[in-house]
């Protein structure tokens, strides 16, 4: 049975539209994204490691090497396996600093142009002829069912197909955060044509061909020969050499790199790849032992390599080996496709940028596209012209190992990457180049002068290993060896320089990687756009400071350094996914430019180091898991503490800001860590600078206006460092800041404001009497006057008695006025010290005590020096000495004295003149074991309705917030002593009350 061309090219001609649709349906959202998000649909997109070697080759070699042929699949399984320690961690770094190629990661990592360009051009290296391959492939798979020799021109109308796909839904996005999810469902379809494909075939091969299991393995055992010679090479072939090279493919690979790391939309989705992808496998390679057999019981004359298609055209059903053809093609366009996308980007950010950079004048978006669609359909031009040169080709196997153990060349780079820290830029370059001429020398030039382009034959492995040597385990020995030897020996020699410890630092997530630990010369977004103009254009530059700007949650107008310090950082990870890690950190470093004199705050390392313990959460295990819970614990205390709390560096950067503090001053969180003290809102800047600049840690009842009205607040303050060790080779920061503690004292304060006044409203109830008598007798008197006054003539007895009523008025009115000075409410005001003489202040005291029943039976002698001056505001201190004159009435008996004296002092700390007071009287005294409560707000020695309880405290509040202290040396049954000092000034500033002590 035979197949005509243009029925072939038909009917790969339909199915590869029908993959144009599928992908043109994901893309356009028609497809659910239940499906196309799917993990097994990223599992399945994974399939595209199965090429024409896999679905044609694999035959073949097995009737080779036997059970050699699993190896290929068993190394991938084993990577797979290793996913928390392989993959996962490739896959963290290609996300976060968006690389988007093998030789992204390798230039990322060893911060080296020249590491990426050699990488590429390995890749390109190893990877085209096996493109060339493919096509080859379904060249071949042509003639065989069409039993004619395949004309150049099908080959090349298969490349245009694929070429035309690769642009359409493969090169449509220059980020790699924009995922190509018609690609990626349209493999994963390709992935399950191919399986399907070959479970017919094998289904044939053992029900068509034999007729049942029975059949087929009573044929085997009639030959043991065969059998033997199908097992023998699993007992001394090159097993842990082959494991290796498809262990290092798995991931290694262009295209499975690409669709492993770079099209990955969960994280999770590896996860399930980790025991998906290697049952895909093993049910690939259910297929190949039957069909293997197959073949050889049939006696066919065509290639082993290509049994699946001759045991399909013995099936005498067109369908089936249409199906066959159709799988082969599936198997071939998947590798092609996503393997010149991939290098396409290689080329892109290693090879032509370098060479070509765009002018700033063009779009650049529309030239990195145009660049990499260029770069596509060149590269699968060269393949085709390989498949013309290769007309004596090697076997299916044969090139694609000669692939595997060129990329197998990047595994001692990775070990760098992922698990050595030492390993150091000119370590990786001369063992890969050592290891990448080792590969030329053994594989390529002996193929180029197969093909006659090179006129010299070689044979390495014969020359230095022998003869014998196996050629797969003699390469990777020898290749392997000396790139792993000198990539040791030469990182052991050599030093790594600033930008290769930062990129170290990035990979083993131990230190900030971006940040340059410097502040920026430019200082807003705006100037971020104007400097990225000049190298990327004006467009693109604002562009792209505006998607960094929104990815951020940031807007146009951020000033804040640290902001700032992360929109720089997170351009140039967009700009990597573009142009590649090492020409975006040129860019980036060439236009924004960090200043050298400069170091950045100290709330960059802290929000870099809780950023990276909340990504490393899952990670964290054991002691450091427990560790990290604690402080979780202690953060959460902290946020959900009821009292404000900040914390500031030395510079005056703030770098907390937690809950109770965000609602006291109705500033976000977010926008208050990071920014300056003197870039918070008014009263907030001036009142924590203030306070911050004071030399005393605490200030009590510091009253500011907040929104109009009056707030009292303590303040707390307290300094933590990070002492320097002994250790002067440290060069961590010196970390120093304050933590301050906001009381907000509002609500106490206006309920001492009320209380206070009920206290004064009660003492002029305990006056009343008194009050009434004082001023009831001088009303008596005018009376009296104003009576005789009717009948006086006199003029000067008439004068006379109107100075007398005169001054009977004005001794009411002073009353009067006392009572009302007394009684009158508030707070002590902003700026409400005024300087009086203290003699006068007290005499007033005692002219209202006085009109009280027990301030009439006493004597009150006031020695109060008359020139004394005092600041202070007159109504409080009144009041102070209205309290302790009545409490010294209501412990006196009749006809005792009190007396009130003062004197000046100096106090040594603060070198002021301080004033101070005695109230002296000569009652019972207080009892020694009430002495530690007399303070105390509601305690009172009176029997119940004759005290409240709040005239001391009254009293020890008000001297406190003067700045002053009260203390009592009482001599039981021999009167009590109060004593009082005062600061005669007040300090300037008016929002700064002092710490008062309370001293005894």
């Amino acid at each position: 049975m035979t197949f005509d061309y243009n029925q072939l090219l038909l009917a790969a001609l339909i199915y590869l539209l029908l993959l144009f649709l599928i992908a043109y349906a994901a893309d356009r959202n028609y497809i659910s994204e239940k499906i196309t998000h799917h993990p097994l649909t990223y599992v399945l997109s994974l399939g595209v490691y199965t090429t024409s070697w896999s679905f044609y080759g694999s035959v073949g070699f097995a009737e080779q090497q036997g059970l050699l042929f699993l190896t290929i699949y068993l190394g991938p399984t084993l990577a797979f396996l290793l996913t928390p320690l392989l993959l996962a961690p490739i896959l963290r770094l290609i996300k976060d600093y968006q690389l988007t190629s093998l030789a992204d990661l390798f230039a990322f990592r060893y911060s080296s142009q020249l590491a990426g360009i050699l990488v590429t051009l390995l890749m390109l290296a190893g990877t085209l002829p096996y493109i060339a391959l493919q096509i080859s492939a379904v060249a071949e798979s042509l003639s065989i069912l069409t039993a004619k020799p395949a004309p150049l021109r099908q080959g090349f109308m298969f490349c245009l197909i694929l070429m035309v796909f690769a642009l359409l839904f493969g090169a449509r996005h220059i980020t790699p955060k924009e995922k190509h999810s018609g690609l990626v469902v349209a493999i994963a379809f390709e992935s399950l044509v191919k399986l399907t494909a070959l479970f017919a075939v094998g289904l044939f091969a053992v029900f068509g061909v034999f007729g049942d299991l029975q059949s087929m393995q009573d044929w085997l055992q009639a030959d043991p020969a065969r059998l033997e010679a199908f097992y023998q090479p699993a007992r001394e072939g090159p097993w842990l050499t082959l494991i290796f090279l498809s262990f290092s493919a798995a991931f290694l690979l262009p295209r499975q790199f690409h669709m492993l790391f770079v099209e990955n939309l969960h994280r999770r989705s590896l996860a399930v790849a980790s025991w998906g992808f290697p049952l895909y496998l093993l049910l690939f390679n259910l297929a190949i032992p039957p069909i293997l057999w197959a073949g050889q019981y049939l006696q066919t004359d065509i290639n082993s390599e290509f049994y699946v298609l001759a045991v399909s055209l013995h099936a005498g059903q067109p369908w089936l080996a249409l199906l066959a053809f159709i799988g082969g093609v599936s198997a071939a366009s998947a590798m092609v496709i996503i393997t010149t996308l991939a290098l396409s980007q290689m080329a892109l950010n290693h090879l032509l940028l370098p060479i070509s950079y765009p002018d700033p004048t063009l779009d650049m978006y529309r030239w990195l596209l145009w660049g990499r669609r260029m770069l596509v359909s060149f590269i699968i031009l060269i393949g085709f012209g390989l498949f013309v040169l290769l007309k004596q080709r090697p076997g299916l196997v044969e090139l694609g190992l000669i692939s595997f153990v060129a990329v197998a060349q990047c595994i001692p780079g990775l070990i760098g990457v992922l698990f050595w820290q030492r390993a150091t830029r000119t370590g990786f370059l001369v063992g890969l180049g050592a290891g990448i001429l080792g590969w030329l020398m053994i594989f390529i030039l002996p193929l180029l002068h197969q093909i006659g382009v090179f006129p010299i034959k070689l044979d390495v492995l014969a020359y230095l290993l022998g003869p014998d040597t196996n050629v797969w385990q003699g390469a990777t020995l020898l290749t392997l060896g000396c790139n792993s030897f000198l990539f040791a020996l030469v990182s052991l020699l050599s030093k790594q320089y600033d930008d290769e410890r930062r990129a170290v630092a990035a990979c083993f997530e131990n230190a900030p990687l971006l940040s340059e630990n410097r502040l920026l010369n430019v200082t807003s977004p705006r100037q971020f756009s104007a400097q990225l103009a000049k190298i990327l254009g004006e467009e693109t530059g604002r562009q792209e400071v505006a998607h960094a700007l929104s990815e951020l949650q940031l807007d146009d107008h951020e000033r804040r350094p640290h902001q700032l310090q992360r929109l720089r950082d997170r351009i140039e990870r967009n700009l990597s996914g573009m142009l590649g890690p090492t020409l975006a950190r040129m860019i980036v470093d060439s236009r924004l430019q960090v200043n050298a004199s400069t170091r950045s705050m100290l709330s960059d390392h802290i929000r870099f180091i809780e950023d990276r313990l909340e990504q490393s959460r899952s990670r964290l295990r054991g002691l450091v898991g427990e560790l990290d819970a604690l402080r979780r614990y202690h953060r959460q205390i902290l946020q959900d503490l009821p009292l404000a709390a900040c914390s500031l560096s030395k510079d005056d950067e703030i770098l907390s800001w937690n809950q109770a503090m965000e609602q006291l001053s109705r500033i976000d969180r977010q926008a208050a860590i990071g920014s300056q003290l003197c870039d918070l809102p008014e009263p907030w800047s001036t009142l924590l600078r203030t306070f911050l600049r004071e030399p005393k840690q605490h200030q009590h009842k510091v009253q500011t206006q907040i929104h109009g009205k009056p707030r009292w607040f303590n303040l707390h303050k307290a300094a933590i460092a990070d002492k320097p060790t002994n250790d002067h080779n440290r060069r961590e920061p010196f970390w120093a800041s304050v933590v301050i503690l906001l009381e907000d004292l509002t609500e106490l304060q206006l309920l001492e404001t009320e209380l206070a006044h009920s206290e004064r409203l009660a003492s002029i109830g305990r006056l009343a009497a008194g009050v009434a008598h004082e001023i009831g007798n001088p009303v008596t008197g005018i009376a009296s006057i104003t009576q005789n006054l009717k009948y006086e003539t006199e003029p000067q007895i008439i004068t006379e008695s109107l100075d007398d009523i005169l001054e009977q008025t004005r001794r009411i009115n002073d009353i009067v006025q006392s009572l009302l000075t007394f009684s009158h409410g508030g707070a002590l005001p902003a700026h409400g010290f005024t300087s009086f003489a203290l003699n006068r202040c007290v005499d007033e005291a005692i002219r209202l005590v006085r009109l009280s029943q027990t301030g009439k039976r006493l004597e009150f002698n006031n020695h109060c020096p008359p020139h004394l001056q005092i600041s202070a505001d007159r109504q409080h201190l009144l009041q102070v000495f209205v309290n302790l004159l009545t409490n010294a009435c209501d412990a006196s008996s009749p006809g005792g004295t009190i007396e009130v004296s003062a004197e000046l002092e100096n106090a040594d700390v603060a070198q002021t003149d301080h004033v101070l007071i005695q109230v002296r009287d000569q009652g019972s005294g207080i009892p020694v074991e009430l002495m530690d409560r007399i303070f105390e707000p509601f305690f009172t020695t009176k029997d119940p309705g004759k005290g409240t309880g709040l005239g001391l405290p009254l009293v020890y509040n008000i001297i406190r917030d003067h700045g002053g202290m009260i203390w009592v040396d009482a001599m039981y049954k021999q009167g009590t002593r109060f004593y009082i000092k005062l600061p005669v000034r007040q300090p300037s500033e008016s929002t700064a009350l002092m710490t008062l002590p309370a001293g005894q």
